[in-house]
């Protein structure tokens, strides 16, 4: 456990449940989709952690809960030791201190808008004048590497790199302490992705930023990260420091995932050397006990009734398995 008076952010028992009806009938009892369900977090300053899985484990939607773009169904997001409300005025402290960069710059960043103004936007509310935020906005967009003569275009007249490198200006503009990296390098060419990890981490360096970092590519999040949490049907079953978790990992999930890692190496493939078999679970109806029992080579009658407990392995290694000397 990290010192609380080094930690920016705290997820405590996080979740978030969406209603949903079959038919139209308003009346008709609503089942749940379990998107995010009871998890926590511990993010240290100045620090990247990486939130990995497969598509569809609640990665997005845990970072959205955070930001309060989502407000959760139950539990805290504790920033800086205060407890975060979907309103008032701890939400404003939070949409400064805290900014995300999307997915997609494609689908971020409005086309019929102007650089200069798309990076502006998280000012809108901040009390300065109309000299500060244009000078906050010239230093955003100069410290992503882009010029001056950039802040008069559209998002249509530039790269999907320089579009990447706009988002990440824009996060940067109020000046946060942590930034949310959703895929940050997903729709991008891989020299492109070389670039952009490397702007994170002089940024990072630079303004001793703390990342979250959302991603379910494990070479991105194995260079960019200190620790990782992965997340498996709405559940982080294993965290730690990365290095521990990419050379020993415990949890059957996590060495399924580690294991698919292609390798450049054509006289050493470990392809699929564990199997994931099956198919994900669905969030609306998720198997009883430990939600990777129906796909795990290691499961016993047990794991389908008991929810397996937390458990430390080493000095800042926790997974959530029965048979954790199993997979030693």
């Amino acid at each position: 456990m990290e010192d609380s008076r080094d930690q920016i952010l705290k997820v405590v028992n996080l979740r978030k449940y969406y209603p949903i009806r079959r038919g139209f009938n308003p009346f008709s009892p609503a089942k749940l989709v379990k998107a995010v369900d009871d998890v926590s977090l511990e993010v240290p300053t100045g620090k990247t952690i990486a939130i990995v899985g497969e598509s569809g484990c609640g990665k997005s939607t845990l970072a959205r809960t955070i930001t309060m773009l989502s407000p959760p169904t139950s539990g805290d997001v504790i920033l800086e030791g205060e407890k975060v409300s979907h309103k008032g005025r701890k939400l404003k402290k939070l949409h400064k201190d805290v900014q995300m960069v999307f997915q997609d710059p494609d689908s971020s960043l409005d086309p019929r808008i102007r650089i200069k103004d798309l990076i502006a936007e998280p000012l809108w509310d901040l009390e300065a004048s109309k000299e500060a935020k244009e000078s906050m906005v010239t230093k955003s967009l100069l410290s992503v590497g882009l010029t001056e003569e950039h802040a008069e275009r559209f998002p249509t007249q530039i790269s999907g790199g320089q579009k990447q490198r706009v988002a990440i200006a824009r996060a940067m503009a109020s000046q946060p302490k942590l930034v949310i990296l959703d895929e940050p390098t997903s729709a991008l060419d891989a020299s492109v992705q070389a670039q952009i990890l490397k702007l994170l981490l002089q940024l990072q360096k630079e303004f001793n930023l703390t990342y979250i970092l959302i991603t379910h590519n494990l070479a991105v999040a194995h260079y960019l990260s200190d620790s990782m949490a992965v997340m498996y049907a709405g559940n982080i079953v294993e965290h730690g420091p990365t290095k521990e978790i990419v050379s020993k990992p415990r949890h059957p999930y996590t060495i399924a995932l580690i294991s698919s890692v292609p390798t450049a190496d054509p006289n050493n493939r470990k392809i699929l050397t564990t199997e994931i078999i099956g198919e994900v679970p669905s969030a609306l109806d998720p198997p009883s006990g430990c939600k990777f029992h129906p796909r795990c080579p290691f499961a016993e009658k047990r794991c389908e009734t008991e929810v397996p407990e937390e458990r430390e392995i080493s000095p800042g290694h926790f997974a959530a398995c029965h048979f954790l000397e199993k997979t030693a």
